[in-house]
């Protein structure tokens, strides 16, 4: 073997690759106990929370008017995108980890673990202000005796701390901290109950909204609005009025309006992607993680869509409370006293929330600090729940401490960083993945179909590596339009570059269109120019990445549409974490600084797949995520020889 230098040999343990292929994937410490139905509620549970409740009557008031149903379609659409991406890597790789183990499957070290940091960061700050929102909504139904009391003996007049210390929100968190401890499955039907509850009081809001709704209130006419304008702005004359709300009708602040309230609807449906990291705590996690995914995701459109719906049509748009939309409403309408079933809906919307926020946190520490990058203390498991105990309990100790002390408006927006670049990453992924030579797994049980199916499987594998062998491998612009059937070390290699370039454009796109979108409107012509080059470009590098051979390996699942919606979902989810604001992203820095600190010196030291290459003697290659084997041995082998060895000798999961 080649010597290789530091720097090189420094760089290779960024980018290597872990591998599952030597591993079940049904093997677990872990209790694997959650059905398909605790998926789903869990992935409601956590992504309709109390946004439902608040987020319909702020956007339709300033953003979308009646079109809000629009907003919420578009939005949820361009989530979907991203939830297909973790639907398909839940089917490949069913282990805990969620975007982190499938980055560091496909991309490397180094970017799985930027990405565990930061949906750590994600799930922490998510925790702390939904228990603080928990506290807030109860303390309001109190009268907002409890923030008195506090805000009168413990008041905190720092900056960046909280007004008073929420010793509320502490013992919320460290109770379903403790709850999960206790056991997955007890944490899962807990779930399940606030979840009903929740559904069946939005339920409650949509029939109200269509029995006393009218239909009148989505056809306000512009003549209505600029009268009202000025009548409340006192004007001595109705001539030369415009209307401060809109141009009244469906969509009253037009398409524009709508799409703008579109971009604050997708975070509505943030949250889907705790499932991912049940991988193995679930039954049949490849057809579980899927279809929990995507129906979660559905019913929180259909809940959204129906809330919106019926919220502006018993009130006009915008006569809409920004702060409590859905009690104000009640009122108009005359039903007064349907505030407190709301009040409900939101405490059990909240709970849903905040467990959604607490379950994923300690898997992806977990998942970290099992492969090494993180202190190998927070991977221990409790032997007789079968759950992460330390990570569970220091993480929600850290949750605790920051609900406390802390005011997390300004951190909010750090946690749309960790979660878009999360989507970015899976998307990215993907596309990497699809176009890779050969991907095998271990299987998960014997049968002789999957023997079957295996044995045409190393033919065709055979034929493969035949026709590889004598294809040339220096690269052509030939090879690039027309490349050859069947996926090559070349096509794959073609694939990782042209995904990196079209990463850079949608990066050049997105700061484009909103650092210069003065420049483009006002059609400076360098600005139309560099507009229309990075558009091309942009669809030229889609148009070659299609044409390149895909993988034929068949998974549970997989996403449609290969490589335009992967492609479309990381424009979208870069173009948001641009919007995002400069304070943002200096705080954003200063976390990652730790993270790295972290990982230069205790993480690439004690990775378990740097141990693995060192025992092989070959710690300066790459290791390949999804090992590929060599099919043309295979076919020495006797084809009946230990087939049950071959896909799972025997299974060492934890029963509960």
């Amino acid at each position: 073997m080649l010597p290789c230098g530091p720097a090189l040999s420094f760089v290779r343990c960024l980018v290597r690759k872990k591998n599952v292929s030597g591993e079940s994937l049904e093997d677990s410490k872990l209790c694997r106990c959650l059905s398909t139905v605790d998926l789903i509620a869990l992935g409601v549970g956590s992504t309709l929370g109390a946004g439902v409740y608040v987020l319909a009557g702020e956007v339709a008031k300033s953003n979308s008017g009646p079109s809000i149903v629009v907003s919420f379609l578009i939005a949820a659409l361009a989530s979907v995108m991203a939830g297909l991406c973790y639907a398909e890597f839940g089917a490949r790789v069913p282990k805990t980890g969620s975007a982190y183990l499938y980055t560091y499957v496909t991309v490397g070290e180094l970017w799985a673990f930027i990405t565990g940091w930061n949906l750590i960061l994600s799930y922490v700050i998510g925790t702390s202000s939904v228990a603080r929102a928990w506290s807030g909504t109860f303390d309001e139904l109190l009268g907002k005796q409890i923030g008195h009391f506090f805000s009168t003996y413990f008041k905190m007049n720092y900056s960046g701390l909280a007004e008073y210390p929420d010793f509320f929100a502490v013992f919320l968190i460290l109770l379903l901290s403790g709850l999960l401890s206790f056991g997955v499955k007890e944490s899962a039907w807990v779930n399940k109950i606030f979840t009903a509850i929740n559904i069946l009081v939005l339920l409650f809001v949509m029939i109200s909204g269509f029995v006393k709704g009218d239909a009148d209130n989505w056809k306000i006419s512009e003549e209505y609005l600029i009268n009202l304008t000025a009548i409340t702005e006192n004007c001595s004359s109705y001539e030369n009025v415009t209307s401060i709300y809109g141009s009244g009708g469906f969509m009253p602040y037009g398409f524009t309006g709508t799409l703008a309230g579109a971009a604050t609807c997708f975070y509505a449906f943030v949250g889907f992607d705790c499932i991912a990291t049940t991988g193995e705590e679930v039954k049949n996690p490849q057809k579980a993680i899927p279809i929990g995914i995507v129906v979660s995701l559905l019913v929180c459109f259909m809940a959204y869509f129906g809330v919106s719906a019926a919220l502006t049509l018993m009130m006009p748009y915008y006569l809409l409370d920004e702060k409590s939309p859905l009690p104000v409403a009640f009122e108009y309408v005359g039903w007064g006293p349907a505030k407190y079933v709301v009040a409900v809906g939101s405490l059990c919307a909240l709970s849903t929330s905040l467990l959604g926020s607490i379950f994923p946190m300690p898997r992806v520490i977990y998942a970290m600090a099992k492969d090494g990058l993180l202190f190998k203390c927070l991977a221990q498991i409790s032997s007789k729940t079968k759950t992460p105990l330390v990570a569970t309990l220091s993480s929600g100790a850290v949750a605790a401490i920051m609900a406390f002390l802390f005011d997390l408006k300004a951190l909010v927006d750090m946690m749309s960083i960790g979660t878009l670049l999360a989507y970015s990453l899976v998307a990215t992924c993907v596309l990497i993945l699809r176009y890779q030579p050969s991907l095998t797994y271990e299987q998960p049980k014997y049968s002789p179909e999957k023997a079957a199916l295996a044995a045409s499987e190393r033919e065709s594998a055979v034929s493969e590596s035949q026709i590889n062998m004598i294809q040339e491998n220096h690269f052509s612009l030939q090879a690039l339009i027309n490349p050859s059937s069947l996926p090559t070390e070349q096509t794959a290699t073609t694939v990782n570059f042209l995904v990196g370039l079209l990463a850079f454009l949608v990066c050049g796109l997105s700061v484009l269109t909103t650092y210069g979108i003065h420049f483009i409107a006002n059609l400076e012509p360098w600005s139309i120019g560099l507009l229309a080059v990075l558009v091309a470009s942009f669809i030229v590098t889609i148009l070659l990445i299609q044409r390149q051979p895909q993988n034929q390996q068949k998974v549970a699942f997989m996403v449609p549409l290969l490589p335009f919606l992967p492609s479309f979902s990381i424009l979208v989810n870069i173009y948001l974490m641009v919007q995002l604001s400069g304070d943002t992203w200096i705080r954003f820095s200063f976390w990652m600084a730790l993270g790295f600190l972290i990982y230069f010196a205790y993480g690439i030291r004690h990775s378990l797949e740097g141990h693995r290459s060192d025992g092989d003697d070959n710690s300066c290659s790459e290791n390949s995520g999804l090992q590929e084997k060599n099919p043309v041995e295979e076919v020495d082998e006797p084809e009946n020889a230990n087939e049950s060895d071959q896909f799972l000798a025997h299974e060492r999961t934890s029963e509960c």
